[in-house]
């Protein structure tokens, strides 16, 4: 799971925000049916195990960072001078994809983005680069879903209150996470964002 992560993780930083934040274009991403994309020019997005570019549709898995730009149009590399973190992946490295992990990850972010948009109508969920995750943020409180990272090492939703909060709701040291697979698909992950929207 975690080699999937960091090299989609990867993907969306290094292929999709960089050359669009080149593009003077901003880094946000969304999530797309089967994967995510640009919001902006150059047009790109994952598609599965495919970055698409145009008409071309080029299989990612085994291949370098910086091929994979030269071949979609565009020059690999992270948003310069704008984050710090991020992915670690070098242009220079393979893209290295599990299909399980990979299919679990990419259905994480489509439920994710769903229950968001059904949680709040009038924000558009981003796909953040940096984190890679997919949240909104709603008076002062971030809700999103990642993929899993050092805090949880599989795909989660959380809540996180710009300012702490007590109580038997806060459970994780930004705020609130529960496990997808906890969670048991869209509704439910909205379930949990109200919950956290309702806690004080």
């Amino acid at each position: 799971m975690e080699t999937t992560r960091r090299s989609l993780h990867g993907v969306a930083e290094l292929l999709l925000a960089g050359p669009q934040f080149r593009a003077g274009h901003g880094i946000r991403l969304r999530v797309t049916p089967g994967g995510f994309g640009t919001t902006a020019a150059p047009d790109l997005r994952l598609d599965g195990d495919l970055l698409v570019a145009g008409a071309l549709r080029i299989p990612v898995a085994g291949r370098r960072y910086t091929d994979l730009a030269a071949e979609a149009g565009v020059e690999a590399g992270a948003p310069a001078g704008l984050y710090s973190g991020g992915s670690g992946v070098s242009p220079a490295e393979e893209v290295v994809l599990d299909p399980e992990p990979a299919r679990l990850i990419l259905r994480a972010f489509a439920e994710g983005d769903e229950a968001l948009r059904a949680f709040a109508p009038g924000e558009t969920p981003v796909l953040w680069p940096e984190h890679f995750d997919v949240a909104i943020t709603v008076d002062e409180v971030n809700y999103g879903v990642s993929p899993g990272d050092a805090h949880l090492p599989e795909p989660y939703a959380y809540v996180g209150p710009h300012r702490p909060r007590t109580g038997p709701f806060w459970t994780a040291p930004f705020g609130a996470a529960r496990a997808l697979r906890e969670l048991g698909g869209t509704a439910e992950i909205r379930r949990f964002f109200e919950e956290g929207r309702a806690a004080r």
